[in-house]
């Protein structure tokens, strides 16, 4: 039974990852043209905003680095999270053997 279980969870994940990327179309251009990038995040959206609000703004610093695409860049923060949420657990998961260890070790003496 229990790898019954397995199985259809294992089954649902994948579903919920192909499901998006088959529903997902690309929008269409713009009327000037300019073609729509689906993996954009808020930062870019408010840049738009701000150029829009107020033309003559400049920018007061610079990336330190520009990725090639927003698809790139979104890569790159998936990466970021996910060493993070490793860290964390990495600490969290130290701390709690920390914690038994230590209680197994006030129980022998």
């Amino acid at each position: 039974m229990k790898r019954f279980q397995n199985l259809i969870l294992l089954a649902l994940v994948v579903i919920l990852v192909v499901l998006p990327l088959l529903l997902v179309r690309a929008p269409k251009p713009e009327p000037d043209g300019k073609t729509v990038e689906i993996f954009t995040g808020a930062d870019g959206q408010a840049e738009d905003m701000i150029g829009k609000i107020v033309p003559d703004y400049q920018p007061w610093a610079e990336p330190l680095l520009e990725p090639p695409s927003g698809e790139i860049e979104s890569l790159l923060f998936v990466l970021q999270a996910a060493l993070g949420a490793g860290f964390i657990g990495y600490w969290y998961g130290s701390a709690a053997t920390r914690t038994r260890l230590r209680q197994e070790q006030d129980k022998r003496a």
